[in-house]
C-alpha cells in the first residue's frame, strides 16, 4: 500500500460561461494536491491510503465518501471540527490554474501522528499544504523521515503555494533537509524555478537529485516530462495532445501515475529506481504524460482510471 499524507479542500471554481471581467458562479470540486493523488491511485487500482485530518462539514463528508468510492483505505483518516480548507481558483484563457487559499483554523491543519506504519505500507508520499501548514506540517515531516529510516520508498511533490509561505528563505531550507529521505522528486518546471531562486535552475536540480532523490521528475504543462536519472541523465517524453478543460490536478495525476508505474513494475524502493533503463524511464513518463492529458480534458481534478489508460 502507498500512504499519501497532506491536505483534502474544496476547490470554488469559476463557471465556464462566466464573462471576462464578471463575478460569476463559482462550483465546489473536491481536492488538494496530495487527496488528488490518492484520488488516482485508487482509480489506477494501486491499494493506497490517506493520512489526514478531514472537517465533520458537509465537505467533509463529501470528501470521505469520494476517497471509499475511489478504493483508498480511510483507515488514517480522523475527522475535526475544524472547517474545510478553501481554495478559489482563477482560470486564464489557456486553461492554467491560480488559486487564492482560506486555510486559517482548518482542518488540514490538525493531523495526527500514526506511530509507525503497517508492514503492508511499501511507500509514502507527501507534498503541497500538508508540508507548510502548522502544526500538521511538522507532524508529516516527522512521519516521512521515520518511515525513511525504516526503509520506505518516500517521493515528495513540493507544489509550490508561495502566497502561504511567509519565509521563503527558511522553507527552501527545509526542503533540502528533506532530500536525503526522499526517493522519488516530481516538481512543475515553476515550482522547481522558485526553490532554486538566484541559483542556475540546472545546478540546483542537480544539485538536489544528488541529494538522495533516485529519480527527479520534471513537469513541463503541455512540453511534456523530464526525468534526471544516475549520474545527471535526462531523459524526456513529449506532452500529450489534449482539449483543455483546466489544469486542475495535472501535476498531481503525474506524481500519481509515476507511483503507479513504479507499483507495477514492482520498483518501489530506490535501488529499483536507480536500475530502470532509459527505455523503463520512457514507458514511465509516457504513461504519466498520458494519464495527465486526460485529467486536463475535464473541469477538476478528475483522474483517469485504469481502463481509460489501457
Amino acid at each position: 500500500m502507498i500512504v499519501i499524507g497532506g491536505e483534502a479542500l474544496v476547490d470554488l471554481v469559476p463557471d465556464s460561461a462566466t464573462a471576462g471581467g464578471e463575478l460569476g458562479p463559482l462550483h465546489p470540486r473536491l481536492g488538494g494536491g496530495p487527496y488528488n493523488v490518492a484520488i488516482a491511485l485508487g482509480r489506477l487500482d494501486v491499494p493506497a491510503g490517506f493520512h489526514a485530518t478531514l472537517s465533520t462539514d458537509q465537505f467533509g463528508d463529501k470528501l470521505l465518501e469520494r476517497l471509499v468510492d475511489s478504493g483508498v483505505s480511510t483507515d488514517l483518516v480522523r475527522r475535526g471540527p475544524e472547517p474545510t480548507t478553501l481554495a478559489v481558483v482563477g482560470l486564464s484563457e489557456d486553461g492554467s490554474a491560480r488559486y487564492s487559499f482560506h486555510t486559517e483554523g482548518t482542518a488540514a491543519r490538525f493531523v495526527a501522528d500514526p506511530g509507525p506504519l503497517s508492514d503492508e505500507v511499501t511507500a509514502v508520499s507527501f507534498g503541497t499544504l500538508g508540508m507548510v501548514l502548522e502544526p500538521g506540517a511538522t507532524t508529516y515531516e516527522a512521519v516521512l523521515f521515520r518511515e525513511a529510516e525504516r526503509g520506505r520508498f518516500v517521493a515528495l511533490d513540493p507544489n509550490i503555494r508561495a502566497d502561504l509561505i511567509a519565509d521563503p528563505a527558511a522553507y527552501r531550507k527545509r526542503f533540502e533537509s528533506w532530500l536525503p529521505s526522499v526517493h522519488l522528486l516530481k516538481l512543475s518546471v515553476e515550482d522547481a524555478e522558485w526553490l532554486a531562486g538566484d541559483e542556475d535552475l540546472q545546478s540546483a536540480l542537480r544539485r538536489w537529485q544528488q541529494a538522495g532523490p533516485a529519480g527527479l521528475v520534471l513537469t513541463k504543462g503541455a512540453d511534456g516530462l523530464t526525468a534526471l536519472v544516475g549520474d545527471g541523465e535526462l531523459v524526456e517524453v513529449p506532452g500529450v495532445r489534449a482539449q483543455v478543460a483546466d489544469t486542475i490536478g495535472a501535476g498531481d495525476t503525474v506524481h500519481a501515475a509515476l507511483l503507479a508505474w513504479l507499483h507495477r513494475a514492482d520498483a518501489l524502493s530506490p535501488e529499483a529506481v536507480r536500475g530502470l533503463t532509459h527505455d523503463q524511464w520512457r514507458e514511465a513518463l509516457g504513461f504519466a504524460a498520458r494519464a495527465a492529458a486526460i485529467t486536463v480534458s475535464r473541469p477538476g481534478a478528475e483522474p483517469p482510471t485504469s481502463a481509460e489508460l489501457v
